[in-house]
């Protein structure tokens, strides 16, 4: 018996690319089906769970009255009179007497035992402040402590029930595409509700210890002082401003990061105030231009040091023109985040700093002060003999020794020393970089200047070295600054 033959289906490539393609449309249509049921179809359920935490603020203030005719005419015109008087028969004659203004805002309860957060705008000389919960009972609240230089406030109610609150989260995992959530009394209209997303992070506006999270989630005048929220209802952020140019939301708002917020509070709730550290030195960045000017920078990271005055960077041996490459085993990418980190350490604490100084690394052990407590110092600088040469122009600046008349004219020390500028050519590098007659040279290649010479000797030797600029130290109005200048004219 003969075996039956059996037939084996030929699949062609063709027909394989159609099933991969297939194949693949298939796993692109329950990708994007996951991604449909990570987004949350409402925010009702979230909004219901923290609403009876966040509350509206309002605040009394007692000002001044007017005292003239508002405005409408130059104070001792001949008509100021005749304006009064219509202003009295128009009703507005009390204008004169002490008035009281409101100002609404919100907030968010922390505690079940009545600790409410918001901005330090919000209530800040503020005579009375009402608290209204979404419930609609009302509680005066009084100033447990408030910290201006982050805007945040801490208030406390009397309640004979424990109140709901809210925790906060940790902001640092706040991802920008994550949903967002802001509740708070916008315009005065009330409890309100507005959601979106993270547009950025680490946002820094006009502050020491900003720490912004951008968000488009619609934030408006009053939702100031009140919460941001992640999706699991914690605390993410404290809305604090909008960026727009007629007063309302555009979806560029901007809260507190909660990270920033719960220090600020923990202090607050503490010591009714601040306690931030303090390393007691001056700053700059550090430019891609220093590079070549500073012997051993490898790249355009850390703060330099451009004065030091009494206090506790000092006392450990810190100089102007060391460079700050880590705080406390953190590396320091720039001035914004040296101040952070130095902030956020407890006063007291013996710090290590790692520093390049003249080529080489070291590292200095400091013990914070207290920032608040910390009183700006002038460093006492050398005495120096005045130069025999009077004066010379060097790299586009027309130089000249200090003199006791230069110290009179340009309001010196009377211990400053240094190079004056007394001009600089517009067409130079030095102009570019921002100098300017009347400035002052200290040092150059971080050695301290007495006279033209000593200027002169250092940049032969920049010179000598292959450099291709030299670093001065320019103090202007007493603030002083590094500039890396080219030595090619």
């Amino acid at each position: 018996m003969k075996p039956t033959a059996v037939s084996v289906p030929v699949i062609s490539i063709g027909q394989i690319r159609a099933i991969w393609l297939s194949a693949l449309a298939i796993m692109l249509l329950l990708a994007q089906a996951i991604s449909a049921q990570a987004r949350p179809d409402s925010f009702a359920e979230l909004a219901e769970q923290v609403s009876p935490a966040v509350v509206n603020i309002t605040t009394s203030t007692v000002v001044a009255g007017r005292t003239g005719p508002r405005g409408v005419v130059p104070e001792g015109s001949p008509f100021e009179d005749f304006f009064r008087e219509f202003q009295d028969r128009q009703g507005d004659g009390e204008s004169d007497r002490p008035r009281r203004s409101s100002a609404l805002g919100s907030g968010f309860v922390i505690s079940e035992d009545g600790f409410v957060v918001t901005n330090n705008h919000v209530i800040d000389g503020a005579d009375e402040i009402l608290i209204e919960f979404f419930s609609g009972e009302e509680l005066p609240a009084v100033v447990v402590g408030k910290d201006p230089n982050t805007d945040i406030a801490l208030l406390k109610v009397e309640s004979e029930e424990p109140l709901a609150f809210v925790n906060f989260g940790n902001s640092d995992t706040a991802r920008v595409g994550d949903w967002v959530m802001a509740v708070g009394n916008p315009l005065g209209q009330g409890f309100s509700v507005s959601a979106g997303i993270v547009s950025a992070r680490n946002r820094a506006l006009s502050g020491t210890y900003d720490d912004y999270i951008q968000t488009d989630a619609a934030i408006n005048r009053g939702n100031s002082g009140g919460p941001l929220f992640n999706m699991d209802g914690d605390v993410v952020g404290v809305n604090t401003a909008i960026l727009s140019p007629n007063g309302g939301s555009i979806g560029i708002g901007f809260s507190m990061a909660s990270n920033v917020v719960t220090r600020v509070v923990d202090q607050l709730q503490e010591f009714g105030e601040t306690r931030r550290g303090w390393l007691g030195v001056r700053i700059q960045d550090v430019t891609e231009d220093m590079i070549e000017a500073v012997e051993g920078l490898e790249a355009a990271a850390g703060a330099m040091i451009t004065d030091v005055p009494e206090g506790p960077a000092k006392a450990a041996g810190l100089e102007a023109g060391d460079i700050i490459l880590s705080f406390d085993g953190k590396d320091v990418a720039d001035v914004r985040g040296l101040v952070r980190e130095v902030g956020n350490t407890n006063v007291g604490k013996a710090v290590r700093v790692l520093i390049l100084r003249e080529g080489k690394t070291q590292t200095l052990k400091v013990t914070l002060g207290r920032r608040e407590e910390a009183e700006a110092a002038v460093p006492a600088v050398a005495q120096g003999t005045p130069d025999q040469q009077s004066e010379k122009e060097l790299l586009g600046l027309t130089v000249t020794p200090v003199t006791d008349e230069l110290r009179t004219e340009l309001g010196l020390d009377a211990e400053s020393i240094g190079l004056v500028v007394r001009k600089v050519d517009e067409t130079s590098k030095a102009f570019e970089k921002g100098l300017r007659e009347g400035d002052l040279i200290v040092e150059a290649s971080q050695q301290n200047l007495q006279s033209i010479a000593d200027l002169e000797a250092r940049i032969e030797e920049a010179t000598d070295a292959g450099r291709k600029s030299i670093l001065l130290l320019v103090r202007r109005g007493g603030e002083p600054r590094f500039v890396a200048l080219g030595l090619e004219e």
